[in-house]
């Protein structure tokens, strides 16, 4: 089923409970129903719906990466030479495996992918990059760019309909 024709089928309650859960996913189910003025048989059977159309993918806990000791962030673009199968399918296996790998995707542009990742310090980004991505068959070049200052950073995603 088309993306857009399943959020269309969302009402203002299955979206203000979205809404609710990404600002806080430790919401109880009493509190969550309160929120949305529904007994709470009703909300459950709503969230458990959410989850298994795949709306709700999983629970987390945002992290402050600073104080975990993560202190550089880099947007790092890697192009091939030659984009191959087995090549673009050994880069993303070997991505897979590196947990300072925050995201990972394919895009248009000069670039093949674009990786957002985080290193304790600049020597420790200078080994990732020579001895993960510089091994890696194929690839032509590497461009990083390193975040001075973090103006905005949220994994929430817009809700549309809701305030």
């Amino acid at each position: 089923m088309n993306g857009k024709k399943q959020y269309l089928d969302l009402d203002d309650t299955d979206r203000t409970i979205l809404s609710l859960l990404q600002q806080d996913g430790t919401l109880s189910n009493p509190k969550l129903a309160e929120h949305v003025s529904l007994s709470v048989t009703p909300c459950w059977r709503r969230l458990k719906r959410l989850e298994q159309e795949g709306f709700i993918t999983s629970y987390q806990a945002n992290l402050d990466r600073r104080k975990l000791g993560l202190d550089v962030l880099a947007f790092v673009q890697v192009s091939f030479v030659i984009v191959t199968d087995v090549s673009i399918k050994h880069f993303e296996e070997v991505i897979q495996t590196h947990p300072q790998v925050l995201s990972c995707h394919k895009v248009t542009g000069e670039a093949d992918y674009l990786l957002q990742v985080v290193a304790e310090s600049l020597d420790a980004y200078s080994d990732f990059v020579e001895n993960v991505l510089r091994v890696i068959p194929g690839i032509s070049m590497i461009h990083s760019s390193l975040a001075m200052r973090e103006i905005k950073s949220s994994t929430r995603l817009p809700i549309i309909g809701v305030d």
